[in-house]
């Protein structure tokens, strides 16, 4: 019997460069002339690995959110993993936008992932671990064309493909 190979599909997101980006932002949102004084500001939780947008209207909010945007492509950081809500207001005629980090792969998404490998018809087991999926085979070749076909699929998360053995 031959050993079998196999990867890991999972979604990460590295915390630190998502806080040296907002950092970073936030920085640029103090020293940019068309942001200085405009009250903006970026907060990050990383407890609850959310990030928190408050501007005084909603276009310098949607602006902060590009300037943040551009500091995370820098840092590596996908754009997919960051889910932003919807605008509120918060006091004295401001707006807040809060955005969830994605990190792991949910339940539902996972097992469409596993329905969608098994339509391709190769031969290979997946397996839901958690947040992440398993995926063996005898062949590499194999677990490559699968590693090539969910980097064609859009699921709305970033997708990492590690400990490929």
């Amino acid at each position: 019997m031959a050993k079998e190979q196999s990867f890991d599909v999972v979604s990460q997101v590295d915390l630190q460069e998502v806080d040296n980006a907002v950092q970073q932002a936030s920085k640029e949102i103090s020293q940019r002339y068309d942001l200085k004084d405009s009250g903006a500001a970026i907060t990050l939780d990383k407890s609850a690995s959310t990030v928190t947008v408050s501007a005084p209207a909603d276009f310098v909010a949607k602006q902060v959110i590009d300037v943040l945007g551009t500091k995370l492509v820098r840092r590596g950081v996908d754009l997919k993993a960051l889910s932003w809500g919807t605008p509120e207001a918060a006091s004295g005629g401001a707006t807040r936008v809060s955005a969830n980090i994605v990190n792991g792969i949910e339940a539902d998404l996972a097992r469409r992932i596993n329905k969608e490998i098994r339509e391709q018809k190769l031969k290979v087991k997946v397996q839901i671990e958690g947040d992440k999926l398993r995926v063996f085979s005898p062949k590499r070749d194999e677990l490559q064309e699968v590693i090539a076909f969910l980097k064609d699929r859009d699921y709305g998360i970033p997708l990492q493909f590690t400990n490929y053995r």
